[in-house]
């Protein structure tokens, strides 16, 4: 069971396209001329920090907010004027926005029932798509009866049964605590992977960003600073923003010097195309230094040491400011708080930036 609505759900898959959107409340753009091309049977999240634009983008795409400027596509249609009744969308909310009074089936077969669906048909499409959500058996359960893991794949249920061409997703996740929270996630993005339906996920987590996208659209005040796989964002961030956000990153003042590049007193080699000489900012990942008692390095003294099980987590006073560590390689013989240590940096955590960044 469920596989005739895998193959439905695979065959429905559509683009979306925004276009020059923009949207207004009042004198403020909530979203700015933001243009993207979500590729049909990818999952893009959209992801920054509150008020950045991306739930309203994510309303625009499912017909809840109309653009004061700009077109939205599904597939080759200009859906702009079309409310969402029409655009073969659906979306799984923040608060799962489940009937209490209704039992998991009923809830499941709302959306059926509203569009007069036959009931042998109702029946078959939600007994599909429960097997399809790893829920066969639950049907007569009240949403009070089950686990909040349970009660968010009978939200992910009523929207898959509705047969979308592209899935949306508003932080789903954010009423579940942080183990659950990892499990479900790798069933939403194990689950659209074999479906291959289109989905737009809006998150502010980035780990959970990361974990999930085939691309992410990082957004700032209302328009987009970065789009890229989750690998090219982290490892080549576009701006100071980006690599704060995205993950954690010490951001050091810098210059590059024929081919070496100076933090503080310490200089040692590392080459990256499009970087002239002069003054930069060097974004160096906590997991890409390593501490040491002696040696060549960065000077400094241990401000804090933290037993973290597989890394030693250090806060570090350095001629530079504060440097932020996540050493495995100290974690079984951990430096002393006070004591003085060298830094050293690894080339594949390091990305230079232009100095002038105007997100600093």
């Amino acid at each position: 069971m469920g596989e005739r609505l895998r193959e439905v759900l695979h065959e429905e898959a559509a683009r979306v396209g925004l276009e020059e959107i923009t949207k207004r409340f009042g004198p403020v753009a909530a979203v700015d001329r933001v243009s993207l091309e979500i590729p049909a049977g990818k999952l893009v999240t959209l992801l920054g920090p509150s008020g950045c634009g991306k739930t309203t983008t994510l309303r625009m795409i499912a017909g809840l907010e109309r653009p004061s400027s700009g077109r939205v596509f599904i597939g080759d249609e200009d859906v702009t004027p079309l409310p969402a009744a029409n655009r073969s969308v659906t979306m799984v909310f923040q608060a799962y926005a489940l009937f209490p009074h209704l039992s998991v089936f009923e809830n499941i077969a709302y959306g059926l029932r509203v569009q007069r669906r036959p009931e042998d048909e109702i029946r078959r499409r939600v007994g599909e798509v429960l097997a399809l959500v790893g829920l066969p058996g639950l049907e007569g359960r009240s949403p009070a009866h089950l686990s909040g893991g349970q009660q968010q794949r009978v939200a992910l249920a009523r929207a898959l049964v509705m047969q979308p061409k592209v899935l949306l997703f508003d932080e789903p996740l954010s009423n579940l605590d942080a183990k659950l929270r990892k499990r479900v996630r790798a069933d939403i993005r194990i689950l659209q992977q074999e479906l291959g339906i289109t989905s737009v996920y809006v998150t502010h987590d980035q780990a959970e960003a990361l974990a999930i996208s085939d691309i992410v659209v990082v957004m700032n005040q209302g328009c987009i600073e970065q789009i890229g796989t989750p690998g090219d964002l982290y490892r080549r961030p576009a701006s100071r923003f980006v690599a704060d956000f995205i993950g954690e990153a010490n951001l050091l003042p810098a210059a590059v010097e024929d081919g070496m590049v100076r933090v503080g007193s310490y200089r040692f080699h590392f080459r990256q195309s499009g970087i002239t000489p002069g003054a930069a900012t060097l974004m160096a990942r906590p997991e890409a230094i390593r501490v040491g008692a002696a040696g060549d390095g960065l000077p400094g003294r241990i401000r804090s040491a933290f037993f973290m099980g597989t890394f030693a987590d250090y806060i570090i006073e350095t001629e530079v400011g504060e440097v932020s560590v996540a050493d495995a390689s100290s974690v079984d013989d951990m430096h002393a708080v006070g004591a003085p240590v060298r830094l050293q940096f690894a080339p594949s955590g390091l990305y230079l930036l232009p100095a002038g960044d105007p997100a600093a």
